[in-house]
């Protein structure tokens, strides 16, 4: 058994986010498991560059209330307690509302030498209100 006290909290790179989002890591692809985990902080109006996952990825949310978008358009406002799965090469993006932050668990399932995460460019303001508008009173 390892008992963890904490992990250290890190500002998420800027070249695969938008706004102000705060990293902890809760697991690392390591064999023989190949999870990697990690709390993810969104401020209002941070979010997620587009990216899909190899292997599929599901998000817990902890905290408060946020977005996920798809490529083809479907977005969905969560909250605390619900879960989104993406589908493996799922191109998708995940934040926290304009006026809301939002937390969540995000976890995939990679290989020894990366977490199976494709990142793309970043989501636009103009997709992002739109978004925002498609979910009002959702």
């Amino acid at each position: 058994m390892e008992h963890i006290i904490s992990t250290p909290t890190a500002k998420a790179p800027t070249e695969r986010f938008t706004g102000d989002v705060y990293l902890n890591p809760i697991e690392a692809p390591t064999e023989p498991a190949r999870l990697a985990a990690a709390l993810v902080r969104f401020t209002p109006g941070a979010r997620t560059n587009w990216h899909s996952h190899a292997n599929g990825q599901t998000l817990y949310i902890t905290d408060g209330i946020g977005l996920v978008g798809t490529r083809n358009g479907h977005v969905v406002r969560v909250s605390a307690g619900q879960i989104v799965k993406c589908p493996a090469g799922e191109e998708h993006w995940h934040g926290g509302t304009d006026t809301t932050l939002m937390a969540h668990i995000a976890m995939v399932v990679g290989d020894a030498d990366s977490d199976g995460t494709t990142w793309l460019e970043p989501v636009t303001d103009e997709q992002y209100t739109h978004a925002l508008h498609s979910t009002k009173g959702s």
